[in-house]
C-alpha cells in the first residue's frame, strides 16, 4: 500500500487503510472478522478496476510520476541476467542522469541505456532529477556506436522530464548533443529497441528514443513538451498543464493511433509500482520478441525503415484559404490587415 497516494486513488487508499485496520484488530483481540474483511476487499477491488480503468491523460502523467515507480535501474536489475556499468562521455565527466552499459539478456550480450532519477533528495541531487547535461547524451552515444561496433542490440529506457535546462548545459551545446545524438541513432547498423516506462518528456526522451521498436507502458507519456513547459508557452500559466495534457495526445493509446509507438504493454492493476516484478517480466518478455522480430532483417533495410520512421512523424497537410479568409483578417489585428494590404498596393506582391 503506498504511503502517498495520487488525489484520485484517495477513496482506495482510505478503503485499504481501513482493510489494514480490520486485520490488525482482528489478530490484536483474537476476533474473527474475516467475513467482513473478504466484503471490504471484494469493495476494494471494483473500486480499484474502476478508478484504473477510466483514468485521464491528466491522471496517467501524474502515475508516470509516481515517486515509487520503478526506475531504470530497478528494471535492469529485474529484467537482465547480469550489468556491467560503463561510465564517461571521453570528453568532460560522468553524467549519472544517464546510465548505461553492458548486459546478458537470456545468454545474449545487449547494450543498456536509459535516464535515472533518484529515489531520495541527495540521490536526486546527484543525478540532477534524472535530467541529462550534454554530457550524458555523448555517453549514451559512445555506448551505442559501441554496441554498433560489436552487433549488439540496443535497449533504450526513457523515463526524464526533459534534458537538464541549466545554463552550464546550454554552454556545453545541449541542443547541438540532442539533435546529434537523434541524427546518429536514426543510422544506426544495430538493432535499437526503446522502451518508454514513464515520462518521456522533450528533447530528453527524443535524444534517446530513436528506435526500430517503440514500446510503452500504460501509464507512460511521450511527448515533445512536458504539460508544464506547453501551458507555460501557450497561455503563459504552467497551472494549465492538465489543459495542455488533453491538448497534447502524449498517452500510449493517442501515440498507437497515430503510428507513433508499436506496443503498449498492460501494467498491474493499480500501476507498475504495485507490481514492480510482474512489470518487468512484461517488458522483459517484448524486448525478446522484438529482438527475434528485428533480428532477420537485413541491416540496410533497418536503417531505412527507422529513417522512413522519423520522417512520418509531424506529417501535415496544406490547403489554400479562400480569398477574405487569411488568419490575420480572422483574428481580428486590423493593423496587420492594413499593413498587408498597403504592401499589396504599394506592389510588393509582385516583387517591387
Amino acid at each position: 500500500m503506498i504511503n502517498t497516494p495520487l488525489e484520485f486513488e484517495r477513496p482506495l487508499f482510505e478503503l485499504e487503510k481501513r482493510i489494514e485496520d480490520l486485520r490488525e484488530f482482528s489478530l490484536k483481540k483474537g476476533i474473527d472478522l474475516s467475513d467482513e474483511i473478504a466484503v471490504l476487499e471484494k469493495k476494494s477491488d471494483a473500486l480499484r478496476k474502476d478508478i484504473f480503468g477510466n483514468l485521464t491523460p491528466w491522471q496517467r502523467v501524474m502515475i508516470a510520476r509516481h515517486p515509487k515507480r520503478p526506475t531504470t535501474l530497478e528494471y535492469i536489475r529485474l529484467i537482465f541476467d547480469e550489468f556491467i556499468e560503463l561510465h564517461g562521455d571521453r570528453s568532460f565527466r560522468d553524467d549519472k542522469a544517464i546510465i548505461g552499459g553492458i548486459a546478458d539478456l537470456g545468454g545474449h550480450p545487449v547494450t543498456v541505456i536509459g535516464t535515472q532519477k533518484g529515489r531520495d533528495t541527495k540521490e536526486n541531487i546527484a543525478r540532477s532529477f534524472g535530467m541529462p547535461h550534454p554530457e550524458g547524451y555523448r555517453k549514451a552515444l559512445r555506448l551505442m556506436k559501441q554496441a554498433e561496433k560489436f552487433k549488439r542490440p540496443i535497449i533504450s529506457f526513457v523515463d526524464v522530464v526533459g534534458a537538464y535546462p541549466g545554463v552550464e548545459a546550454e554552454e556545453r551545446g545541449q541542443g547541438v548533443a540532442i539533435a546529434h545524438n537523434i541524427a546518429e541513432m536514426s543510422k544506426l547498423s544495430t538493432t535499437v529497441i526503446v522502451v518508454i516506462t514513464g515520462e518521456g518528456g522533450s528533447g530528453g526522451a527524443l535524444a534517446i528514443g530513436v528506435g526500430d521498436k517503440l514500446i510503452m507502458l500504460e501509464n507512460a507519456y511521450f511527448s515533445v513538451i512536458s504539460p508544464e513547459g506547453c501551458a507555460a508557452i501557450l497561455w503563459k500559466d504552467g497551472s494549465r498543464a492538465q489543459e495542455a495534457t488533453e491538448m497534447l495526445k502524449l498517452t500510449a493509446s493517442d501515440l498507437k493511433v497515430k503510428g507513433l509507438i508499436d506496443e503498449i504493454l498492460p501494467e498491474p492493476q493499480g500501476a507498475a509500482h504495485k507490481d514492480s516484478d510482474a512489470m518487468a517480466k512484461i517488458i522483459r518478455e517484448s524486448i525478446i520478441k522484438g529482438i527475434d522480430e528485428l533480428s532477420g532483417i537485413p541491416t540496410r533495410r533497418l536503417i531505412e525503415r527507422r529513417y522512413a520512421r522519423l520522417r512520418r512523424i509531424g506529417e501535415f497537410s496544406v490547403r489554400e484559404l479562400p480569398p477574405g479568409d487569411l488568419p490575420m483578417a480572422a483574428s481580428g489585428n486590423e493593423d496587420a490587415k492594413a499593413r498587408a494590404d498597403a504592401f499589396d498596393l504599394e506592389g510588393g506582391t509582385d516583387g517591387n
